[in-house]
């Protein structure tokens, strides 16, 4: 019987000579080509983390310099305390506004950019043009248009008869319109991701439901959809994720208020570390919402993947 090169009578196969020292040099290659990365990660990624973490196990007094170590109580305090927990309701109900309303918002804009149409390109353009637009920029656009006095809004519900209403001043509705600024802020990503996403549907997909008798909303619910479903999950993701980070917007519109009832947990960190200068607060705060944000990616990825159809 013929034994093939390289493999013994036992079934054992001969490793080339050199063989070994030529896997180390390519990993010592491959980690030589990976260290700026994993340097950049280390110095702004790392490190800031466990720095976080340590400082999160120190108790600072009111003018911020002296430290105690306290270990975990800080961290137990935090989330036994009653400002954070309702600056976690806060931020849950501000996710809740901004993540649904910006993804069918996204999604219908997208629908309509990609119809065949002359001139469509303007719209596209139009559609995606909050992209650009920086966060202090889109605050300072919305904080005229709420304005009580001389904003559009307030005008036109004074031209239809109805009451103006203090957006940023009410407690009632400050968190509602610091939403619909971060709507408005995130639309231009969320209307490219959706529409990249419904470009790379194949078009005979849709041409052979046609040909079965199917209308357009069992075209939508049948084929764009379900091929639309790993594009929706990760504008999902993403919304989530910026929902939880959001702070610019807030800072510049409500700071936080009226009556804390615009105070997500990031302005949280922001007010305990940098006008309190409560350090640890701030730091324990940072880690528990770290956790809180990573807990929940997770939990999507477990359960709203199985959703997800990847067309295999």
């Amino acid at each position: 019987m013929a034994v093939a090169p390289g493999v013994l009578a036992g079934g054992s196969r001969r490793r080339a000579p050199g063989a070994g020292r030529r896997g180390v040099r390519e990993t010592l290659f491959a980690l030589l080509l990976l260290a700026p990365s994993i340097a950049v990660f280390a110095v702004f990624v790392f490190y800031p983390l466990v720095k976080t973490f340590y400082l999160g196990l120190y108790r600072s007094d009111p003018f911020g310099l002296s430290q105690q170590h306290v270990g975990f109580d800080q961290y137990r305090d935090v989330l036994a305390s009653s400002e954070f927990r309702e600056s976690l309701w806060t931020t849950g109900l501000f996710a809740l506004y901004t993540v649904p309303t910006g993804l069918v918002l996204g999604l219908l804009l997208a629908l309509l950019a990609h119809q065949k149409l002359r001139g469509i390109v303007v719209f596209r353009t139009i559609f995606s043009s909050t992209i650009a637009s920086s966060v202090s920029v889109a605050a300072v656009i919305w904080l005229t248009l709420l304005n009580p006095s001389i904003g559009i809004i307030n005008y036109g519900l004074r031209e239809a008869g109805a009451e103006p209403v203090a957006w940023l001043n009410d407690p009632d509705w400050a968190l509602l319109a610091v939403s619909l600024t971060t709507v408005w802020l995130n639309l231009g990503f969320t209307f490219i991701v959706m529409l990249a996403g419904l470009q790379a549907i194949p078009e005979e997909l849709h041409e052979s439901a046609k040909i079965d008798g199917a209308g357009s909303v069992s075209r939508f619910f049948g084929v764009t959809l379900p091929l639309l479903s790993p594009t929706i999950f990760f504008a999902f993701l993403v919304l989530v994720i910026f929902a939880f980070q959001s702070f610019g917007q807030i800072d510049i519109l409500t700071q936080g208020g009226p009556l804390d009832s615009t105070n997500v947990i990031v302005y949280s960190i922001y007010t305990e570390g940098f006008r309190n200068f409560n350090e640890g607060v701030a730091a324990a705060q940072a880690v528990v919402l770290f956790l809180i944000v990573l807990a929940l990616t997770l939990l999507q990825f477990r359960f709203l993947e199985r959703r997800v159809f990847y067309g295999r």
